[in-house]
């Protein structure tokens, strides 16, 4: 119950069982009676509970989130590749989603999903992930594979970002043309957050240095995004991209690799 209580003040000061401290102050111009009081004393006493369940929830969800990006991480460095991609990934993907339109909610629960991607590179062999030259074909059908294990892994879930994340995995190698994999999808039939981390993934691939690859300068790998507009990419989420270059290079200044000395 509040530590002070007069008609004109109340002064509350809760301990809660996280250990943290809340201090909570009214002030009222009318004088409150003492059957008021037993009523306010109830309300201080949920605000002073429900704060701390609203602290708690906010750990959860950044310690989600930190759990996100060290996964994410952990599978880029299997294929020699910084933590910077999917902190890029995630940065590109909701500025695009933004720029979709989609409310303030949803482009968080991207920019959190995003990273999961390639969670299914966990499944891959390091001599395919690593190898310094082109794939071939038996190669190629196993890291494909990819796309479904990191959807398997991930659905099983009830939470909403790994589930999202798990779509995500399935759907950032289908094709706008139906010219993609696991499942040949086309247009519409890839999801939106689907469509947004394809674009964003080959843009960061292209940008960046890999086993088997030198990165692009930044104006050729934005003229071939524009190419594959209608064909790999939806041609709505290219012109999005492509009239927020400056935010684009924004995100390449605030992640940029980090190179490793030897």
């Amino acid at each position: 119950s509040p530590d002070y209580f007069d008609p004109h003040h109340c002064v509350g000061f809760y301990r809660t069982n996280g250990g943290s401290v809340s201090l909570l102050y009214m002030e009222f111009s009318d004088a409150v009676d003492r059957e008021a009081q037993e009523l306010l004393e109830i309300f201080c006493t949920n605000v002073a509970i429900t704060y701390e369940a609203l602290l708690l929830r906010e750990e959860v969800q950044e310690t989600q989130r930190a759990t996100v990006y060290i996964l994410g991480e952990a599978v880029e460095r299997r294929s020699n590749e910084g933590g910077a991609h999917v902190r890029r990934i995630a940065e590109l993907s909701a500025l695009l989603g933004q720029a979709w339109g989609l409310d303030k909610l949803e482009v968080e629960h991207l920019r959190q999903a995003a990273p999961l991607h390639d969670v299914g590179k966990i499944g891959i062999p390091d001599l395919i992930l690593n190898k310094p030259a082109k794939l071939d074909a038996d190669e190629w059908a196993l890291m494909q594979t990819h796309a479904h294990i990191g959807h398997e892994l991930l659905a099983r879930s009830d939470r909403r970002i790994l589930r999202l994340g798990a779509q995500i995995a399935y759907e950032h190698h289908e094709r706008w043309d139906g010219q993609g994999y696991p499942r040949g999808l086309a247009g519409e039939q890839i999801s939106l957050q689907g469509r947004i981390v394809a674009v964003a993934d080959v843009l960061d691939s292209l940008l960046s240095d890999r086993v088997y690859k030198q990165r692009w300068d930044f104006e050729t790998a934005i003229d071939y995004i524009e190419s594959q507009a209608g064909l790999h990419f939806d041609p709505r989420l290219v012109t999005l991209l492509t009239t927020r270059l400056d935010a684009v290079r924004a995100v390449y200044e605030q992640f940029p690799d980090t190179v490793v000395s030897e």
